[in-house]
């Protein structure tokens, strides 16, 4: 008896057998929760806005040994109680506040004061509303532009049923993210419209990856009229399975070294803004490829005429009753006995019987023709 596979073996080499289409309903239901609660929380918490989209003040002074709780002690007689206080790095004292120009000398003073520093080394900056207005305008027309051009790709290398796939999956990735930065309160900044806009590229191409795998495995393996277009979905899933883990992986290290070096341990901001809207929206998607995009389309694919027909005669036969593996498919490509064998290239041929010597019979010899 040999010695069975581990599963890294066999997902390096895919071979695994995991079901994906078949528990389409688990994975449709979980995503529906999530993002449902990420709905109501927008709808009822709203995001947290930035400065560059809401407009106002921004100081920034060194100030080492200050704590927030100070800070907004000093800054509470001047109707700052609620400003937006943080400590960035080690010693840089950050306060962000919508107020009115002729009111920012008054708390320039003010924290120069509470840091010990002159009013020279206070940074002020001033932004207002129309800037983040402009931001959103931009974005929201990237965005367009960028729905149209997907759609018409993968409708022309692929099938327009791939495009409502891959756009199924795109917007659950956006709402999560935008729910979890509802939830969680993470501020909404440019830097975080900017991860946004990376984040549908890295969520098409999870998609592609799996959907060219797909459309291989379409034209040879469901022709054979054997397996039905879920099964083969689920078998191209667990064929390039490994490949969209490495993808996901290599992708989510270095955002993590963003976000613990660059963000919380070197105090870099706009780095952590930046990081963290990615995390999200990588995680999502190395999710939605695999348990949304993929068995949708099984689910579209499957109510053709064509391969509704495969799936009554398979069903009619009793099914496979299981996820195929590849040598499984290739049984069932090759016919019912599956065997090429004996130098037989021909696919799904079965070799001549051999007797039980193991040698092939001598070939009978020629009758020679009368010559005319």
């Amino acid at each position: 008896m040999s010695e069975r596979k581990s599963i890294w073996t066999r997902l390096y080499n895919g071979e695994t057998s995991i079901q994906f289409v078949d528990r389409r309903k688990l994975w449709f239901l979980i995503s529906t929760v999530v993002v449902l609660i990420g709905m109501t929380s927008l709808f009822t918490r709203g995001l947290n806005f930035g400065i560059d989209f809401e407009g106002g003040s921004a100081w920034e002074v060194p100030a080492p040994g200050v704590s927030v709780a100070e800070a907004r002690d000093a800054l509470r007689p001047l109707g700052l109680g609620d400003a937006k206080i943080q400590i960035v790095g080690d010693d840089l004292l950050s306060v962000q506040a919508d107020t009115e120009p002729g009111e920012n000398t008054e708390i320039t003073a003010a924290l120069a004061e509470l840091a010990g520093v002159d009013r020279s080394q206070v940074n002020l900056n001033e932004v207002g509303p129309s800037w983040g207005e402009e931001i959103t305008k931009k974005a929201r027309q990237a965005l367009i532009v960028f729905l149209i051009a997907i759609t018409l790709y993968i409708t022309l290398r692929f099938e327009w049923k791939m495009a409502v796939a891959t756009m199924a999956a795109m917007f659950h990735d956006i709402l999560v993210t935008v729910g979890v930065y509802s939830l969680s309160g993470f501020e909404v900044t440019p830097a975080t419209v900017i991860a946004g806009l990376t984040i549908l590229g890295y969520s098409i191409y999870d998609g592609i990856v799996v959907f060219d795998k797909v459309d291989e495995n379409t034209r040879g393996l469901a022709a054979s009229g054997r397996m039905t277009y879920g099964e083969m979905v689920n078998l191209s899933l667990n064929q390039v399975l490994m490949r969209s883990l490495n993808t996901g992986i290599t992708a989510l290290l270095p955002i993590l070294s963003l976000l613990i070096v660059g963000g919380y341990i070197l105090g870099a901001t706009t780095l952590q803004d930046f990081a963290l809207a990615l995390l999200i929206g990588l995680s999502a998607s190395a999710y939605s490829s695999i348990f949304i995009a993929s068995p949708l389309l099984a689910m579209l694919k499957e109510r053709e005429p064509r391969y509704a027909s495969i799936k009554e005669r398979v069903l009619a036969r009793g099914g496979t009753g299981a996820p195929l593996t590849p040598a499984a498919a290739a049984v069932m490509v090759g016919g019912s006995s599956g065997a090429t064998s004996g130098g037989d290239d021909t696919p799904g041929r079965a070799a001549a019987p051999r007797p039980p010597g193991g040698k092939r019979p001598a070939p009978r010899p020629r009758k020679k023709g009368k010559r005319r």
